[in-house]
């Protein structure tokens, strides 16, 4: 799950691991502990699926958003995922029909 730089996270690697935040619901008095487990590697993988800045600061907030407690339900990779999203559009050069003229 390496993020280069020609390769963007897909939706669904986002989606399934907001899930597997959430499965520590299911599990009543064991969910605290599997939290606590589950904290950094959140971190990490969200270090490395968005890299950069946002991977950094994205990576803190899924640390905090997993250790605490009835914050599980934040979709921080979901999140991750759009602002990544439109980071790229935003960064791409806008072309238009007039914008290259022919020298003759």
């Amino acid at each position: 799950m390496k993020n280069t730089n020609n390769h963007s996270p897909k939706l669904y690697q986002a989606l399934l691991l907001d899930g597997v935040g959430l499965l520590t619901y299911l599990l009543p008095v064991l969910g605290d502990y599997a939290d606590i487990v589950w904290a950094p590697v959140s971190a990490w993988l969200f270090y490395r699926l968005y890299g950069g800045r946002l991977g950094v600061f994205g990576a803190a907030v899924s640390f905090v958003e997993e250790i605490l407690p009835w914050t599980d339900f934040i979709p921080t990779f979901t999140i991750g995922w759009i602002v990544k999203k439109f980071l790229k559009k935003s960064k791409q050069p806008h072309h238009t029909k007039h914008s290259v003229k022919a020298s003759h």
